[in-house]
C-alpha cells in the first residue's frame, strides 16, 4: 500500500467515524427530546387527574344543591318559603307549638305517648299546632335521614294536614321509627313503605312522585334553617305553648296540667 493510499483511508475513516458521532448525538438528543415530552404528558395528566378529583370533590352533594335551589313550598303552609306549619280550623288564639327530629328517639317516645291527645286538643279546638322541623342529627349522628324524612313530610302535608299529621304519627310509631344510629329514612324506598300505612297517602301516586324526586328537598332545607334560627330550642322536642317553652310532659296527665298552666282549658 503507498503512503497515498494510506493518507487517504485515513482521511476517508474519519470522515465516517464523524458522522457517527454525529448520528449517534442526533439519536441521543431525539431520544432526550421524547422523554421530556412523555414526562410532560405524564404530568399533565396527573394534574388534570388531581384537578378532575378537585372539581369532583367541589361539587355540591343534592342536598347542598337543594340548599340553594328554588322552594317548590307545599299546600298548607305560609310565611317565608312556606316555613310557617299552622294546623287547626279553631279561631282560637292558643297555639302549640313543636319542634321536632324525624330522627329523634325521644320526639318519637312523644309521638307514642301524647301526640294522639296533643291532635285532639287541636281537633277539639283548644288550640292550633304549629311545627318547626329540623335536621341537626344528620350532622350529629352522619346521614340524611332527617332531610329525606322532612321533605317527604313536605309532600304528605302538600296533600292534606290530615296526612301530615298520620305520616307523622306512622313515622315516629314503635314499628317504623329507626334506632337514631341507623338511618333507614334515607331511603325513599322506606319512607313510601311507611307511608302505605297511612289512607291518604296509601298508593298515591302524586305524593310517591314527589318523595321520589325530591319536590320538597330545597324547602326541607330552608324549614331545617328556620329550626337552626330558632334561639331558645337547643334540643327536641322542645314544646312552646303560647309561646312559652314548657317542661316536657310525660303522661297525658303531664300535658293536660301544662295546657291548665298555659290557661288554656275547654
Amino acid at each position: 500500500m503507498s503512503k497515498r493510499n494510506s493518507q487517504t483511508a485515513k482521511t476517508a475513516a474519519r470522515e465516517r467515524l464523524r458522522q457517527e458521532r454525529e448520528r449517534q448525538a442526533k439519536r441521543e438528543k431525539t431520544r432526550r427530546q421524547l422523554i421530556v415530552a412523555g414526562s410532560m404528558v405524564a404530568v399533565l395528566a396527573i394534574a388534570g387527574g388531581i384537578g378532575y378529583a378537585v372539581v369532583q370533590g367541589s361539587k355540591p352533594s343534592g342536598w347542598e344543591a337543594a340548599a340553594e335551589a328554588k322552594v317548590v313550598a307545599p299546600a298548607n303552609t305560609s310565611g317565608k318559603d312556606g316555613t310557617e306549619i299552622l294546623i287547626g280550623d279553631s279561631k282560637t288564639d292558643n297555639v302549640v307549638h313543636l319542634y321536632e327530629d324525624p330522627r329523634c328517639p325521644a320526639c318519637a317516645s312523644f309521638e307514642q305517648t301524647i301526640g294522639e291527645t296533643v291532635n285532639k286538643g287541636m281537633e277539639d279546638g283548644d288550640y292550633k299546632l304549629s311545627f318547626t322541623l329540623g335536621t341537626f342529627l344528620d350532622g350529629n349522628l352522619t346521614g340524611e335521614g332527617s332531610k329525606n324524612a322532612l321533605s317527604a313530610l313536605g309532600a304528605a302535608l302538600d296533600v292534606s294536614p290530615d296526612a301530615f299529621l298520620d305520616y307523622k304519627a306512622a313515622l315516629y310509631s314503635a314499628k317504623y321509627h329507626p334506632a337514631e344510629t341507623t338511618d333507614e329514612f334515607a331511603e325513599d324506598e322506606y319512607l313510601l313503605k311507611v307511608a302505605n300505612t297511612v289512607d291518604a297517602l296509601k298508593n298515591n301516586k302524586k305524593f310517591q312522585d314527589a318523595v321520589e324526586k325530591g319536590t320538597y328537598d330545597a324547602w326541607a332545607m330552608r324549614m331545617s334553617d328556620t329550626f337552626d334560627d330558632t334561639k331558645d330550642v337547643k334540643s327536641t322536642p322542645t314544646i312552646k305553648i303560647n309561646g312559652k317553652v314548657i317542661e316536657n310532659p310525660r303522661t297525658v296527665a303531664d300535658w293536660e296540667k301544662a295546657l291548665k298552666d298555659a290557661g288554656v282549658t275547654k
